[in-house]
């Protein structure tokens, strides 16, 4: 490893000498709002989220805000992105302090140092040492660090830093981010076109179908490889792929690993129920896939068996599977769940006796259930929808949502709501 070209490579992204010639991207405010508060301690940030979502252009974002803002001498940030072919060398513990012990030498910065280190599970045995600096009795260290696994702080990690950390899940645009992006207004019309692409920033640059398929194929690819096969060391890529394209195919409706095996063997496929809970739990913990449990309403317990599966972001269906994109129920349910979880609610189905609501979410002291439907052209799915919501008798929020132009009046306290206009106001920020 030749520390003298890498550390030259590294001033090409860094404010050391001059400041570098890339694109900030558009400000991630929520993600920053969230971050901020907590710089000027000892707190380890950690940006988590699936390959894409923007987790590198918050990176350079809070860089930006350190230097602009809280007035800190650039010589005492370090940069590096570990997804760049230059730093490619940089494979393990050892190597990432010699080049870090390679900057203090030669810019000398005085008092604390900001390290920033995106995508830091590319590095082996990068926990050793992310503990050693946050450690550190004589340097102040004050770190940064992104990863496209959940479990980046686990196990021992976890227990060494005891608690003494903050997590942050970034995820694909939200629907107000989209609009203000493309400096649009809330509109029903809006709301159609961003369900019909994705939330992913690079693809708002992408021009056909054809092309933006091309991307999502080369993205699960690589998530599938990268992140789950090679990180797992997993021999049946193929069971993999099939298995998340099956609950790409059954966004929304409820699915059982015993139905997923069942599934297989009758199109003679050897599978077990270990395989398949391992494949997906390893692509939740990748960030491509999300699961919401059922919870009783009479027990008060989540049941186990089935559960409903939504992807991270739609556009895996809407290029991946265009024929799906007929399927809205699935595609509005898939984007109220996900913007639920990005308001920071915990997302469960709720069951009841001979009924079911679509998400009973909750955060904190706050409850609301959340009824999601196209459209509601007869009075069977009305009273289908609204009566579903009338059999729970607490004075949480209740709600109808769907597609619907005219709004229907409840006597009984349910609010029914433009599905864009719920949406929109869960992407506040």
């Amino acid at each position: 490893m030749n520390v003298k070209n890498i550390l030259k490579s590294l001033s090409e992204i860094n404010y050391w000498d001059k400041e570098p010639d890339f694109d900030l991207g558009f400000v991630r405010e929520q993600y920053l709002k969230q971050i901020f508060p907590a710089i000027g301690n000892k707190l380890i940030k950690v940006i988590v989220g699936q390959r894409r979502c923007g987790k590198s252009y918050i990176i350079r974002q809070l860089v930006k805000i350190l230097i602009k803002e809280k007035r800190i001498n650039p010589k005492n940030i370090f940069y590096l992105n570990k997804e760049m072919f230059e730093f490619e060398h940089i494979a393990t513990a050892d190597d990432l302090n010699e080049i870090i012990k390679y900057y203090k030498s030669i810019y000398k910065p005085q008092g604390k140092i900001y390290v920033f280190i995106d995508e830091v599970q590319n590095i082996d045995r990068w926990e050793k040492l992310i503990v050693s600096l946050a450690q550190h009795p004589l340097i102040e260290y004050e770190l940064f660090i992104s990863g496209s696994n959940s479990k980046l702080l686990s196990g021992e990690l976890a227990t060494l830093l005891s608690g003494r950390y903050i997590i942050t899940q970034v995820f694909p645009f939200s629907y107000k981010e989209y609009l203000d992006y493309k400096k649009l207004e809330n509109s029903k019309e809006h709301f159609i076109r961003y369900i019909s692409t994705s939330g992913l920033p690079e693809v708002f640059h992408l021009q056909g179908d054809e092309i933006k398929n091309h991307y999502f194929q080369s993205l699960k690819n690589t998530i599938l490889l990268k992140d789950i096969m090679y990180r797992h060391n997993i021999r049946d890529y193929v069971l993999l792929e099939d298995i998340f394209l099956f609950l790409l195919n059954n966004v929304g409706s409820l699915s059982s690993i015993p139905n997923i095996i069942k599934y297989y063997k009758n199109k003679n496929r050897k599978v077990d129920y270990t395989t398949v809970s391992q494949y997906i739990s390893y692509m939740q913990d990748a960030f491509i896939l999300h699961e919401a449990a059922r919870f009783s309403f009479k027990t008060k317990e989540l049941l186990s068996g089935e559960k409903k599966y939504y992807v991270n972001d739609i556009g895996f269906r809407n290029y991946l599977y265009p024929a799906l994109i007929s399927d809205i129920g699935a595609i509005l349910e898939n984007i109220t769940y996900m913007h639920l979880r990005l308001a920071g609610y915990n997302v469960k189905i709720g069951a009841g006796y001979n009924y079911e609501i679509d998400f009973l979410a909750e955060k904190q002291s706050k409850k609301q259930y959340v009824q999601v439907s196209y459209i509601m052209p007869e009075q069977k799915t009305v009273e289908r929808e609204f009566g579903a919501l009338e059999k729970i008798k607490d004075s949480f929020p209740k709600y109808v949502i769907s597609m619907d132009d005219v709004l229907i009046p409840n006597e009984k306290g349910i609010i029914h709501e433009h599905i864009w206009d719920f949406i929109y106001q869960l992407s506040l920020y």
